[in-house]
C-alpha cells in the first residue's frame, strides 16, 4: 500500500541546505548501496514511494528529497529557479549525509539535474538510471498547459488552476489508469504551501535545458558507467519517439521498455511501480534484467 503523503513527510526530515530547507527522507539499511532518486516536474519525491520498497529490499541506502519549490521544501517567491542550483542543493545533500559515491535514478525534470552532476562530477555517479524526461531537447514535446504556463501569462494561469484541471492534465501524459487518490496526493505535494505562485518560474527549466543542451548531452553520452532506461512508450512528453535516438547514441545502455498492455506513460513509478522497482533492483545489483512485468 502507498503510503500517504502525510505519512511520508513523517518519516523523513527538513534539512538546511545553504539558505535552504529541503525535505530529505533515507530508507533502508545505513550500511546499504547508497542510491538516490531524483524526482519530476510538478510533483515531489513522494512519486518513488511504491517503487521504493524493492530497492530497500534490495538493500539500498535510498536517499529522496523534494527539489527546491516542490513538495515539502521551501518554495520561495519571487526566486529564478534553475536547474544548476538544485544541482548544487543535491550535492549539499549528500555532503551533509556524507556520501561520497552513489547511484542515481532520474525522471523528468530530475533527468536535467542528473546531467548537470554528471557533467560536474561523473566519477561519484557509480551508475545511473534514467525514466521518461527531456534528455534531448529537440525531443521534448510539452502538453499544451505546460506551454501555455511556460508562456508569458503562465503566472495568472498557474495561480488559477485547480486540483480537476491538475488531474485532467496529468492524466494527458498517462498511458495506464492512476487512482484518483494518488492524483490528489500528487497535487496536495504541487500546491502546499502556496506552491501555485512557483509553477511558472519552475517551468523556465525548459529554456535552461536548450542553453545547455550541448553540456548536458555530452554528459550523457560520455557517462562510462552502468546506463540503465526504463522507459513508459505511451508518454506523449518524452515516450517512445525518444527511444531510437538513445539507442543509436548509447549502444551499449540497458533497457526496459514498459510497452505492454496497456502501456506505461509519463510516470512509470506512479503507473507501473512493480515493473520499476523489479527493473531498478536488478540493475543495481547488477543480476539479470527481469521480465516486463504486465
Amino acid at each position: 500500500m502507498e503510503p500517504t503523503l502525510t505519512e511520508w513527510i513523517a518519516a523523513g526530515n527538513r534539512m538546511q541546505v545553504g539558505e535552504h530547507t529541503l525535505f530529505v527522507r533515507q530508507d533502508g539499511p545505513s550500511d546499504g548501496r547508497p542510491v538516490t532518486l531524483l524526482h519530476g516536474f510538478p510533483t515531489s519525491s513522494h512519486d518513488w514511494s511504491l517503487a521504493l520498497p524493492a530497492l530497500v529490499e534490495a538493500g539500498c541506502r535510498v536517499t529522496t528529497l523534494d527539489f527546491l519549490g516542490f513538495g515539502a521544501s521551501d518554495k520561495p517567491h519571487p526566486h529564478d529557479y534553475l536547474l544548476t542550483e538544485q544541482a548544487t542543493l543535491v550535492e549539499g545533500v549528500w555532503a551533509a549525509l556524507n556520501i561520497s559515491e552513489t547511484d542515481l535514478v532520474a525522471h523528468d525534470y530530475g533527468v536535467s539535474v542528473a546531467q548537470e552532476l554528471l557533467a560536474r562530477r561523473s566519477d561519484r555517479i557509480t551508475s545511473m538510471a534514467w525514466l521518461n524526461g527531456g534528455l534531448y531537447p529537440d525531443l521534448h514535446r510539452p502538453i499544451r498547459i505546460q506551454k501555455l504556463i511556460h508562456g508569458p501569462i503562465g503566472g495568472l494561469l498557474s495561480r488559477a488552476a485547480s486540483e480537476r484541471t491538475f488531474s485532467a492534465s496529468l492524466r494527458k501524459v498517462f498511458g495506464r489508469p492512476v487512482a484518483d487518490d494518488v492524483l490528489h496526493e500528487m497535487w496536495v505535494s504541487t500546491s502546499s504551501n502556496r506552491g501555485k505562485r512557483v509553477q511558472h518560474a519552475l517551468l523556465q527549466y525548459i529554456d535552461e535545458r536548450k542553453v545547455n543542451a550541448k553540456r548536458w548531452q555530452q554528459a550523457l553520452e560520455s557517462y562510462a558507467g552502468s546506463t540503465l532506461f526504463v522507459w513508459g512508450t505511451a508518454d506523449p512528453v518524452s515516450g517512445g519517439h525518444v527511444l531510437p535516438r538513445l539507442r543509436e547514441r548509447l549502444p551499449d545502455a540497458e533497457f526496459v521498455v514498459l510497452d505492454a498492455a496497456p502501456p506505461t506513460g509519463h510516470y512509470p513509478q506512479v503507473e507501473n511501480p512493480d515493473a520499476v522497482g523489479a527493473a531498478l533492483s536488478a540493475f543495481l545489483r547488477r543480476g539479470e534484467l527481469p521480465k516486463q512485468a504486465d
